[in-house]
């Protein structure tokens, strides 16, 4: 019934994995430069409309609302941007400052309180196998944030077994088959589109082998397929069945391009499987960061990860200070 996918097996050129196990990331830049690049599009709005307004002059009432727009139309959303725009305000008050040229800081201040909250790195020590059940919409890159998860997880020295959860899509199977055989990682799928019985028997798998970290793949569904929801819901009721407390961690993937949506995106998967942990991928070049300024207002999980490339190691723990710099400094 089972197809633990086999060593060699030539893959379809139409579905190579999205990501090179093999290829090094740009040795030549560190990661705050890669984070910096891959918010250029926040960073260039942000630093041209900021440098104007925090040029130098009096603190007024069309400075405030110049910074509201400018931040609305940052991703930030309304509220998190009203919540931001108070807090500045405060230390406005209690710093008594009344230049333009000091509110930067003040920005920066308020932003990291409001993501400082959400900067948890995932510890998995606390479990064998640790179950970590990966969710999110078609395209937001589960099944790359997959291949990168493992490939960090096996940098700690710690195993890894792969549950291929997405039955619908073929090329998910195949994307995760590669990486598997590339990194001697074992997956286990099946074709018969039943997920909850590969979780099932994957998890009992990792439990024989005494496998470290079990990474569940999940077919992608629109928050808005409630019959889909609630087929992901009793996958996880499944896994929890297999190992009493499985999954020990829910990371829904969002992908950073979707802007507003994303913070739909968490409410209803938050509502529907309690979502640990967030994985904020695709921050290329194009994505606007603020957006994870307004998850942090209407939902704040922790963000445990952030992807900013295709390179194997360009997924990283979130720091929330470092993701301010990137997006404010020019």
């Amino acid at each position: 019934m089972f197809d633990f996918l086999k060593k060699n097996k030539s893959p379809n050129p139409e579905q190579r994995p999205e990501i090179d196990a093999s290829a090094p990331s740009e040795q030549s830049q560190s990661w705050g430069e890669r984070l910096k690049q891959s918010l250029s599009k926040t960073r260039k709005q942000l630093g041209n409309q900021l440098s104007s307004l925090f040029g130098g002059g009096k603190i007024d009432v069309e400075v405030y609302e110049e910074l509201e727009t400018i931040l609305i139309t940052s991703d930030v959303g309304v509220s998190a941007t009203k919540n931001l725009l108070t807090n500045i305000k405060n230390r406005v008050k209690a710093q008594n400052l009344d230049d333009t040229a000091q509110l930067k800081a003040a920005l920066k201040e308020a932003m990291s309180d409001l993501l400082t909250p959400l900067q948890k790195p995932l510890v998995t020590s606390g479990h064998k196998p640790f179950v970590i059940m990966l969710a999110g919409v078609n395209g937001a890159g589960k099944t790359t944030s997959i291949g990168k998860l493992a490939h960090a997880f096996q940098a700690e020295g710690k195993s890894v077994l792969i549950a291929a959860g997405d039955t619908f899509r073929a090329a998910a199977r195949e994307q995760l088959q590669i990486w598997g055989e590339r990194n001697n990682v074992h997956v286990v799928s099946q074709t018969s589109g039943d997920a909850a019985a590969v979780m099932f028997d994957a998890i009992n798998s990792a439990i024989a082998k005494n496998i470290d970290i079990v990474l569940a793949d999940t077919a992608g569904r629109l928050p808005t397929q409630m019959h889909l929801m609630e087929e992901i819901a009793k996958v996880k009721r499944v896994m929890d069945k297999a190992l009493p407390g499985a999954p020990h961690e829910v990371l829904l993937v969002l992908d950073a391009n979707t802007g507003q949506n994303a913070v739909s995106q968490v409410k209803t998967f938050d509502d529907a499987l309690g979502v640990t942990g967030l994985v904020l991928s695709k921050l290329d070049g194009t994505a606007k960061g603020g957006v994870i300024a307004a998850i942090a207002e209407a939902r704040p999980i922790p963000i445990r990860y952030i992807g900013i490339g295709e390179a194997i190691d360009d997924l990283r723990p979130f720091n929330a200070n470092e993701f301010i710099d990137a997006m404010l400094d020019e």
